[in-house]
């Protein structure tokens, strides 16, 4: 399926040139050899202490499959990239102003108010938000020098169930700089908080080097059980 859906897309000019490695051949080569990047230290704070249990509990898996696993210094913290989002503002309102402002389209509260503060935004703040991305993109590629991947949890805790959900407050601090710097990842369960819901493990790799992510994702998949492991109750 992956490789059916992969490649450039005339409409999409960032992958114009781009032709993607099919993940198959090498999918079940394994690891080892593999240098693999843990996150620094202070990006511990704030996250659930079973969702870093299970993140520590991942990277000895990894280690013993054959990666070297090496803390990484980043050009920048998770956060700082959860608010420098003028650019997908700005893209988001433009996209869709048409439904976020019709108030009779059935759209969520929370998402209609994310796109409408689009419309706020001015031509310098989205120029500024460019060039810094810009700027972080080449600081990420120098950081990541002789890295093959980035692991980090996916989320600060476990899933809640949707009722519990604050939408206010955006649970994007260890993804969105993969969408914003135009990387590719995959997540994958890797634990079980106290409630019985999952909690997840995240590859992050270079943009366009899903095979590597796939094959990291399968030795880890092939040491463990979790993503046969079903919530409490269901």
């Amino acid at each position: 399926l992956y490789t059916v859906i992969s490649g450039p897309d005339a409409a999409d000019p960032l992958t114009r040139g781009i032709v993607p490695a099919d993940p198959m051949p090498n999918l079940k080569r394994g690891i080892r050899g593999m240098r693999l990047a843990r996150m620094p230290a202070a990006e511990r704070e704030g996250v659930s202490a079973e969702m870093l249990a299970a993140y520590d509990a991942s990277l000895d898996i990894l280690e013993k499959l054959g990666a070297e696993i090496v803390e990484i210094k980043l050009p920048f913290r998770f956060v700082d990239l959860v608010t420098a989002s003028a650019v997908m503002q700005a893209e988001a309102y433009y996209f869709n102003s048409a439904l976020a402002e019709d108030a009779g389209k059935l759209l969520g509260d929370a998402v209609r108010a994310r796109l409408l503060s689009g419309a706020k935004l001015t031509a310098q703040d989205y120029l500024a938000t460019s060039h810094y991305r810009a700027g972080i993109k080449t600081a990420l590629a120098e950081a990541m020098s002789g890295f093959d991947a980035l692991l980090t949890p996916t989320t600060m805790h476990a899933a809640i169930p949707v009722d519990a959900v604050d939408e206010a407050i955006l649970p994007s601090r260890f993804t969105r700089f993969g969408n914003l710097l135009d990387l590719c990842a995959l997540s994958l369960p890797n634990g079980r908080g106290a409630g019985g819901l999952p909690l997840s493990l995240q590859i992050v790799c270079r943009g366009f080097d899903e095979a590597t992510a796939l094959r990291i994702g399968y030795a880890y998949q092939g040491a463990t059980d979790w993503h046969e492991a079903m919530p409490a109750g269901i």
